[in-house]
């Protein structure tokens, strides 16, 4: 038997979404990289006073990355529901 990988039925895309993080631009990396540390950090309950730079500056460069362009708008919402915690309505 063979690995099956599941697949949205309507859309035929993967269920997991990670490979919407392939190729993103180097510095919007960076920031998915410096919020997962302090997101780890806040969720051990340690206190971190650069949270809310952290997060604003990822924010900042998706946004940058979807209007220069550079991501896909389901790319940039991705980011944000998984990096900024950020439900979409």
């Amino acid at each position: 038997m063979g690995v099956t990988a599941l697949y949205d039925g309507n859309t035929g895309l993967p269920e997991n979404k990670e490979y919407l993080e392939c190729g993103l631009p180097e510095f919007l990396q960076e920031s998915v990289c410096v919020m997962k540390r302090t997101w780890e950090r806040l969720d051990r309950g340690e206190e971190y006073l650069r949270w809310d730079c952290d997060y604003c500056e990822l924010q900042s460069d998706i946004n940058s990355a979807e209007v220069n362009q550079m991501i896909s708008s389901e790319q940039a919402w991705y980011l944000r529901e998984k990096y900024l915690r950020i439900e979409r309505v």
